[in-house]
Protein backbone atom coordinates (compact mmCIF):
# COMPACT_ATOMS: atom_id res chain seq x y z
CA UNK A 1 0.00 0.00 0.00
CA UNK A 2 2.95 3.05 1.18
CA UNK A 3 4.91 1.54 -2.20
CA UNK A 4 1.70 2.04 -4.35
CA UNK A 5 0.94 5.78 -2.64
CA UNK A 6 4.46 6.75 -3.04
CA UNK A 7 4.74 5.69 -6.92
CA UNK A 8 1.38 7.74 -7.74
CA UNK A 9 2.19 10.76 -6.45
CA UNK A 10 3.36 12.81 -9.12
CA UNK A 11 -0.15 11.68 -10.82
CA UNK A 12 -2.40 12.92 -7.96
CA UNK A 13 -0.39 16.66 -8.12
CA UNK A 14 -1.23 16.24 -11.84
CA UNK A 15 -4.70 15.70 -11.26
CA UNK A 16 -5.69 18.23 -8.52
CA UNK A 17 -3.01 21.03 -9.25
CA UNK A 18 -5.79 23.67 -9.50
CA UNK A 19 -7.48 22.69 -7.06
CA UNK A 20 -3.99 22.19 -4.76
CA UNK A 21 -3.21 25.84 -5.55
CA UNK A 22 -6.55 26.77 -4.19
CA UNK A 23 -6.08 25.08 -1.01
CA UNK A 24 -2.62 26.13 -0.53
CA UNK A 25 -3.63 29.73 -0.86
CA UNK A 26 -1.13 32.57 -1.98
CA UNK A 27 0.08 33.94 1.40
CA UNK A 28 2.42 32.31 3.83
CA UNK A 29 0.90 31.53 6.96
CA UNK A 30 2.75 28.97 9.27
CA UNK A 31 5.91 28.97 7.05
CA UNK A 32 6.41 32.89 7.42
CA UNK A 33 8.99 32.16 10.40
CA UNK A 34 11.21 29.21 9.44
CA UNK A 35 11.11 31.25 5.92
CA UNK A 36 12.65 34.21 7.94
CA UNK A 37 14.96 32.12 8.82
CA UNK A 38 16.51 30.64 6.20
CA UNK A 39 16.56 33.62 3.94
CA UNK A 40 18.55 35.56 7.15
CA UNK A 41 21.70 33.15 6.51
CA UNK A 42 21.37 34.05 2.76
CA UNK A 43 23.13 36.78 0.74
CA UNK A 44 21.11 39.49 -0.82
CA UNK A 45 19.92 38.40 -4.41
CA UNK A 46 20.57 35.00 -3.74
CA UNK A 47 19.87 32.25 -5.97
CA UNK A 48 17.53 29.41 -4.82
CA UNK A 49 16.78 26.08 -5.99
CA UNK A 50 13.12 25.67 -4.89
CA UNK A 51 12.41 21.94 -5.33
CA UNK A 52 8.85 20.51 -5.60
CA UNK A 53 7.94 24.33 -6.13
CA UNK A 54 4.48 23.63 -6.37
CA UNK A 55 2.36 26.22 -8.05
CA UNK A 56 5.15 28.83 -7.13
CA UNK A 57 3.22 30.14 -3.95
CA UNK A 58 3.29 30.88 -1.68
CA UNK A 59 7.15 30.07 -0.54
CA UNK A 60 8.78 31.02 -3.87
CA UNK A 61 6.80 33.84 -4.35
CA UNK A 62 7.58 35.45 -1.35
CA UNK A 63 11.49 34.80 -1.75
CA UNK A 64 11.26 36.45 -5.23
CA UNK A 65 9.77 39.82 -3.81
CA UNK A 66 12.33 39.89 -1.61
CA UNK A 67 15.03 40.13 -3.97
CA UNK A 68 16.25 36.81 -4.48
CA UNK A 69 16.11 34.64 -7.89
CA UNK A 70 14.53 31.46 -7.78
CA UNK A 71 14.82 27.93 -10.04
CA UNK A 72 12.34 26.11 -9.38
CA UNK A 73 11.58 22.51 -10.14
CA UNK A 74 8.98 20.26 -10.02
CA UNK A 75 7.26 16.97 -11.44
CA UNK A 76 3.83 17.90 -12.76
CA UNK A 77 3.75 19.59 -15.77
CA UNK A 78 0.67 21.59 -14.38
CA UNK A 79 2.08 22.92 -11.38
CA UNK A 80 4.88 24.45 -13.68
CA UNK A 81 2.58 26.02 -16.20
CA UNK A 82 1.09 27.90 -13.20
CA UNK A 83 4.81 29.10 -11.91
CA UNK A 84 5.04 30.01 -15.73
CA UNK A 85 1.58 32.29 -15.53
CA UNK A 86 2.55 33.80 -12.03
CA UNK A 87 6.25 34.93 -12.98
CA UNK A 88 6.80 34.01 -16.47
CA UNK A 89 11.20 35.45 -16.22
CA UNK A 90 11.45 32.70 -14.06
CA UNK A 91 13.35 29.62 -14.75
CA UNK A 92 10.51 26.88 -13.77
CA UNK A 93 11.20 23.48 -14.71
CA UNK A 94 9.78 20.18 -15.29
CA UNK A 95 11.86 17.70 -13.33
CA UNK A 96 11.79 14.76 -10.79
CA UNK A 97 13.95 15.74 -8.33
CA UNK A 98 15.55 12.20 -8.16
CA UNK A 99 17.31 12.51 -10.76
CA UNK A 100 17.86 16.06 -10.73
CA UNK A 101 21.39 17.37 -12.07
CA UNK A 102 21.25 21.11 -13.47
CA UNK A 103 25.21 21.68 -13.46
CA UNK A 104 24.87 24.64 -11.29
CA UNK A 105 25.59 25.51 -7.80
CA UNK A 106 22.86 27.45 -5.20
CA UNK A 107 23.21 29.67 -2.39
CA UNK A 108 19.82 28.28 -0.83
CA UNK A 109 18.09 25.32 -1.30
CA UNK A 110 14.35 24.80 -0.19
CA UNK A 111 12.08 21.29 -0.50
CA UNK A 112 9.25 22.61 1.85
CA UNK A 113 6.69 20.07 1.71
CA UNK A 114 7.90 17.94 -1.13
CA UNK A 115 10.86 15.89 -0.14
CA UNK A 116 9.00 13.94 2.59
CA UNK A 117 6.45 12.45 0.11
CA UNK A 118 9.67 10.21 -1.63
CA UNK A 119 9.84 6.76 0.16
CA UNK A 120 12.70 6.21 2.32
CA UNK A 121 15.13 5.04 -0.16
CA UNK A 122 14.96 7.91 -2.21
CA UNK A 123 14.63 10.29 0.51
CA UNK A 124 18.31 8.91 1.08
CA UNK A 125 19.46 9.16 -2.72
CA UNK A 126 18.57 12.86 -2.24
CA UNK A 127 21.15 14.08 -0.02
CA UNK A 128 23.94 13.34 -2.99
CA UNK A 129 21.55 15.93 -5.40
CA UNK A 130 21.61 18.31 -2.65
CA UNK A 131 25.67 18.06 -1.96
CA UNK A 132 26.08 18.68 -6.14
CA UNK A 133 23.43 21.84 -6.01
CA UNK A 134 25.42 23.68 -2.80
CA UNK A 135 27.57 26.43 -3.63
CA UNK A 136 30.21 27.31 -1.07
CA UNK A 137 28.13 28.21 2.66
CA UNK A 138 24.80 27.00 0.97
CA UNK A 139 21.71 26.97 2.72
CA UNK A 140 19.14 23.75 2.91
CA UNK A 141 15.82 23.44 4.55
CA UNK A 142 13.18 20.61 4.04
CA UNK A 143 10.60 19.18 5.69
CA UNK A 144 10.13 15.25 7.03
CA UNK A 145 8.47 13.63 9.66
CA UNK A 146 9.45 13.38 13.33
CA UNK A 147 10.58 9.83 13.25
CA UNK A 148 11.24 7.09 10.66
CA UNK A 149 8.03 5.33 9.30
CA UNK A 150 5.17 5.51 7.02
CA UNK A 151 1.91 8.02 7.13
CA UNK A 152 -0.65 7.97 4.29
CA UNK A 153 -2.71 10.49 3.78
CA UNK A 154 -5.49 12.16 1.97
CA UNK A 155 -6.04 14.61 -0.99
CA UNK A 156 -9.07 14.49 -3.51
CA UNK A 157 -10.12 11.17 -2.32
CA UNK A 158 -6.94 9.31 -3.16
CA UNK A 159 -4.17 8.15 -0.62
CA UNK A 160 -1.22 10.85 -0.05
CA UNK A 161 1.86 8.84 0.72
CA UNK A 162 4.54 10.71 3.45
CA UNK A 163 7.69 9.22 4.90
CA UNK A 164 10.57 9.96 7.35
CA UNK A 165 13.91 8.72 8.38
CA UNK A 166 14.92 8.36 11.90
CA UNK A 167 16.41 12.18 12.87
CA UNK A 168 19.44 10.50 13.56
CA UNK A 169 19.38 8.86 10.30
CA UNK A 170 18.93 12.98 8.86
CA UNK A 171 21.90 14.13 10.86
CA UNK A 172 24.35 11.11 9.96
CA UNK A 173 22.87 12.08 5.91
CA UNK A 174 23.61 15.63 6.37
CA UNK A 175 26.89 15.12 7.84
CA UNK A 176 27.92 12.71 5.49
CA UNK A 177 27.41 15.03 2.28
CA UNK A 178 28.96 18.05 3.71
CA UNK A 179 26.13 19.93 5.97
CA UNK A 180 25.65 20.69 9.20
CA UNK A 181 22.31 21.43 11.32
CA UNK A 182 21.80 24.88 11.72
CA UNK A 183 18.47 24.18 13.24
CA UNK A 184 16.16 21.45 13.79
CA UNK A 185 12.48 21.18 15.47
CA UNK A 186 10.12 17.83 15.31
CA UNK A 187 6.31 18.85 15.30
CA UNK A 188 6.92 23.04 15.78
CA UNK A 189 3.74 23.90 17.11
CA UNK A 190 4.76 27.45 15.53
CA UNK A 191 4.51 26.32 12.21
CA UNK A 192 1.30 24.09 11.98
CA UNK A 193 3.41 20.69 13.43
CA UNK A 194 5.95 20.90 10.22
CA UNK A 195 9.06 18.84 11.22
CA UNK A 196 11.47 21.64 9.81
CA UNK A 197 15.71 20.61 9.27
CA UNK A 198 17.87 23.74 8.69
CA UNK A 199 21.57 23.50 7.34
CA UNK A 200 24.63 24.61 6.28
CA UNK A 201 27.00 23.67 3.82
CA UNK A 202 30.18 23.51 5.93
CA UNK A 203 33.31 25.37 5.03
CA UNK A 204 36.12 23.05 3.23
CA UNK A 205 39.12 22.93 5.74
CA UNK A 206 42.30 24.31 4.27
CA UNK A 207 45.26 22.12 3.44
CA UNK A 208 49.33 23.36 3.10
CA UNK A 209 52.02 21.79 1.96
CA UNK A 210 54.60 20.78 4.34
CA UNK A 211 58.49 21.52 4.00
CA UNK A 212 58.63 17.87 3.13
CA UNK A 213 56.17 17.78 0.19
CA UNK A 214 52.99 16.09 1.96
CA UNK A 215 49.58 17.49 2.67
CA UNK A 216 48.96 19.24 5.77
CA UNK A 217 45.16 20.35 7.34
CA UNK A 218 45.46 23.33 8.61
CA UNK A 219 43.19 24.00 11.97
Amino acid sequence: MAGDAASRIVGLYRRHARAWARDRGDRLVVERGWLDRFTALLPQRAEILDIGCGSGAPVAAALIAQGHTVTGVDSAPEMIAMCRERFPDGDWRVADMRGLSLGRAFAGMLAWDSFFHLDHDDQRGMFPVFRDHAGPGAVLMFTSGPAHGVAIGSYGGEPLHHASLDPAEYRALLDANGFEVVAHAADDPDCGGHTVWLARRRAERPWSRSQSGGLTLIG
